[in-house]
Order: structure tokens, then sequence, then C-alpha cells
């Protein structure tokens, strides 16, 4: 008879923030599949869980998804958690998730903490709709090319980034989607838990007064809203942009995106005069 795959929500900071049943499964289960058993072996000693444990990580998750859904069809009960929060959320899981389903296992998730959802329920922006997408590239042309991408979406936008990226990453919201309303949420849940509100330009303007960034970093952007409506002329409004200091091309694309226009309209428009 095959067995049970748990995804268990674990604390992203506050040892406090775990259901009564998730400490029921994990003392229950066969065995716990832990991102880094170290990290996890912090959670279990403080309820004092003594189930085994096994690595499961990014470097080994191919091949012991493989290992762990053999177990599973055997009749294994395993529990799957991460560092920290929901597993499979910028964690690995998918590989081992998709296995037990292919294979028949019955996989039931605990709910619990996520940074996402902690941080977008304090920040103040809108909750009705939001995208989360996981780490924004690392690199500056591919960061850039995924928050431009987004520039129109009418959902608040909720990324991770590193502590050493965080300078950078405001400086590429700055450049692409303006002056919104941005929210970096710091330590969720634990002892230094900070929120820093304002535009990205005016937070990196705080940051930067700092000698370190530290801490688990969630990323929150203010959604898109309609532009009030230009009846400019398009040759005025690509001229205004480019003698505030935008190169000449860019501006072409924020007059067409904020006009409905494809790029080559406008630039049709421009070349008629």
């Amino acid at each position: 008879m095959p067995g049970l795959l748990y995804i268990v929500a674990t604390p992203i900071g506050n040892l406090e923030d775990i259901t009564y049943r998730a400490v029921r499964v994990l003392r229950e289960v066969d065995l716990i599949a832990c991102e880094d058993t170290r990290q996890t072996r912090k959670l279990l000693d403080r309820y004092e869980i003594h189930t085994p444990t096994i690595s499961y990580h990014e470097h080994n998750e191919a091949e012991r998804a493989v290992e762990l859904a053999s177990r599973l069809c055997a009749g294994a009960k395993i529990a799957l958690v991460s560092d920290a929060g929901m597993p499979l959320i910028s964690d690995p899981g998918y590989r081992l998730v998709r296995a037990a389903v292919e294979t028949g296992v019955t996989v039931e998730p605990l709910p619990g903490p996520s940074a996402a959802l902690a941080a977008l329920a304090a920040s103040g922006l809108p909750t009705d709709a939001f995208r989360f997408g996981g780490f924004l590239p690392h690199k500056p042309g591919q960061r850039a090319k995924a928050l431009e991408a987004l520039a129109d979406d009418p959902a608040t936008l909720i990324f991770y980034e590193a502590p050493h990226r965080l300078i950078e990453a405001l400086e590429a919201i700055e450049a692409a989607l303006g002056p919104r309303p941005v929210v970096v949420a710091r330590e969720l849940t634990k002892i230094h838990e900070e929120f820093l509100r304002g535009t990205a330009a005016e937070i990196r303007a705080e940051l930067e007064t700092r000698e370190a960034i530290k801490g688990e970093i969630t990323l929150l952007i203010g959604k898109a809203t309609a532009p009030p409506p230009d009846d400019r002329p398009i040759e005025e409004a690509v001229r205004e942009l480019i003698g505030k200091g935008t190169p000449r091309m860019e501006a072409i694309k924020q007059v067409a995106r904020r006009r409905g226009l494809s790029k080559r309209q406008v630039y049709e428009s421009l070349l008629e005069k």
C-alpha cells in the first residue's frame, strides 16, 4: 500500500509559529526530508521530536527524489520541510511532489507560515490581487526586463531578495517602474523585524546610510495604476521625458505604454514630424 507525503510548513523565524497538527505529523512520520538537517534540528529539538531526518536540497534533489519516491511507494510516511515557511515556494520539493503524484501517492499539505503572505498582509499595499515572483534575476539586464514586463500588472508584486543585492534591486525598480510605493520587509517574526515603506529611491537612501544590510528580505511593489489621460502630441511627450534625462528609446517605450500603443506606432509618429 502506498505511503503518504506531507508538505509541512515550518516557522519563518519565531519557532512558536507552528501548528499543533504540524508538530503531531512530524512526530508520527517515518522520515523528515529537510532542506538543511541542521536548521530543521533546531525546530525538532524545540518540540522534542526525534523522527529521523534526511537531506533534500537543490544539489541532491534529482537523485534524492527518486529514493524518497521509492520509499513512499513501499508504504513510508514522509514529511517534507524547508528551512522556513512553505516547502516548494522558492525552495526544493517539486520533483518529489511530482514523483509522488505520478505514482499514486497521496500528497497532503499542512498550511502554515509564509514570508510572502505575512509581508503582504502587513505591508499596507493592496491585497486584492498580488503576484509572487520568487527571486528577481541576478543579472542587471535580466532583472530590468523582468520588471519592465510587469510594469502594467494591476497587482501588488512580491519578491524575495538577498540582502547584498537589495540596493541594486531598488535601483532597478526605480528605473523600470518609477516612484511607486515599495515596502521592504526584513527579518519577519524575528527579534529585528522591520518594515521600510516609501518609494524605491527613499528606501534606498535610508539603507545606504547603514553599515550593512542583513537578514531575510521580502520586497513588495505597489500595483500599476492607470496613468492620467495625456492628450499632448506624442512628440511633445517624448521630448519632455528626454529633457528629464530619459534615453530616447526608453522615452518612446514609456509613451507607448502609457497610451496603449506599440513602440513602432510611436516611432513612426515621430518620423512623420
